[in-house]
């Protein structure tokens, strides 16, 4: 069964957005590409309100591990993952304690916040997803959890893709949960894939491909197989029967296939690290991706050396492993004062929490790993 096939009924929001793109080619800002492929999302801008959540130094949690309370994110607060929950936009972002200097050097929790209309937001004071005295502790101690992607199920189950941070290797992990506040924790993506092969190598940035379900983002299915793209360095690729134990693909010399890769002279010469969970459109299944500029001549000369910037990237639906097309320019980048200073100067919109929500997607990124930042694309005109 094709995977794009949708009724008129249940792919509107797709064709509203797809109709909008087709005509809306302004980047919030010039990044230097005058046209662009009908199947980029193009045209995402910031608020007058960014950023939508800064620290906070008056959030007290008692940690289970040092059995004392802890300012838990008085220092840094980034890198946020979204859903839509009873109407409302729910954000789980990354929040630093003082713990210690240096970025990967203090403990990160995940805090909870909350709005009706994507920009402001009210904050729980606790954390809903932290290192504990549990059986995920040798893997989450003391660096934390972090930089979480959500997804939902057709029938109400968020799946969270975060990482494990032990200050010793960072690796991809799964949590699930019904209401976004209580969390199973199952280990680590790849523990038994391959006989654990790849349990003790370094994973990270997981977007599980998701489809329009009416106005719902939902998990999708492609040949009876759940998908995702991760991959910091590169982009790779992962398949699950049940969206807890995934299986790397392999290529044909038994090492990880790579599905796309940095290129010398672009905006992401260094890194290409997957996004929020990627969509399928009409088109492909679209990934948004964060690419790292690299130093030099490797780079590209129009961004700031080692700054992250917003890329989108095109997947053949009937073969996610194919690359179709991707953007040579960003369509979003450190503009804000706030986006190129903090623990990152080199500047950051780090994007990992996209949702669709009253007619418009709402893109949530990490600004130079100290606050949150929104991008907003309305569909409605």
């Amino acid at each position: 069964m094709n995977p794009c096939h949708k009724s008129a009924k249940t792919c509107w929001a797709q064709k509203a957005f797809l109709t909008l793109l087709v005509f809306s080619c302004i980047a919030c800002s010039d990044q230097g590409q005058s046209t662009y492929p009908d199947w980029a999302w193009i045209g995402f801008q910031r608020p007058a309100s960014n950023p939508v959540i800064t620290p906070s130094p008056d959030s007290k949690f008692f940690c289970p591990l040092t059995g004392d309370s802890v300012a838990w994110e008085s220092s840094d607060t980034f890198n946020p993952a979204a859903a839509i929950r009873d109407g409302k936009i729910i954000l789980l972002y990354r929040a630093e304690d003082h713990s210690g200097e240096g970025i990967g050097n203090r403990t990160s929790r995940l805090g909870y916040a909350w709005s009706e209309d994507g920009v402001y937001f009210h904050r729980e004071h606790t954390p809903v997803l932290y290192p504990d005295n549990d059986d995920q502790r040798s893997n989450e101690w003391p660096g934390g959890c972090e930089d979480p992607r959500i997804a939902v199920t057709e029938d109400g189950t968020y799946v969270m893709c975060y990482t494990q941070w032990n200050r010793i290797m960072p690796r991809l992990a799964i949590a699930t949960s019904r209401d976004l506040k209580h969390w199973e924790k199952h280990g680590l993506a790849f523990g038994a894939a391959y006989d654990g092969r790849f349990a003790e190598d370094f994973s990270k940035s997981a977007s599980i491909v998701t489809r329009m379900q009416g106005d719902r983002q939902v998990i999708a299915k492609i040949d009876g197989k759940y998908w995702m793209y991760w991959g910091e360095r590169f982009v790779n690729v992962a398949t699950s029967e049940d969206l807890v134990h995934w299986t790397p693909l392999l290529d044909e010399t038994g090492e990880l296939l790579n599905v796309m890769q940095p290129r010398p002279g672009y905006f992401d010469s260094e890194l290409t690290e997957c996004g929020p969970p990627a969509i399928l459109t009409e088109q492909g299944i679209l990934l948004f991706y964060n690419g790292k500029n690299a130093e030099g001549e490797k780079g590209d000369t129009r961004y700031t050396a080692n700054a992250y910037c917003a890329g989108q990237a095109l997947f053949d639906a009937q073969d996610p492993t194919r690359l179709i097309d991707r953007l040579d320019t960003p369509f979003l980048i450190p503009e804000a004062p706030f986006e190129k200073s903090g623990q990152y100067p080199d500047g950051t919109v780090f994007i990992e929490g996209l949702v669709f929500h009253n007619g418009k997607w709402h893109l949530y990124y990490g600004c130079a790993d100290s606050k949150v930042g929104v991008a907003i694309l309305d569909t409605r005109h």
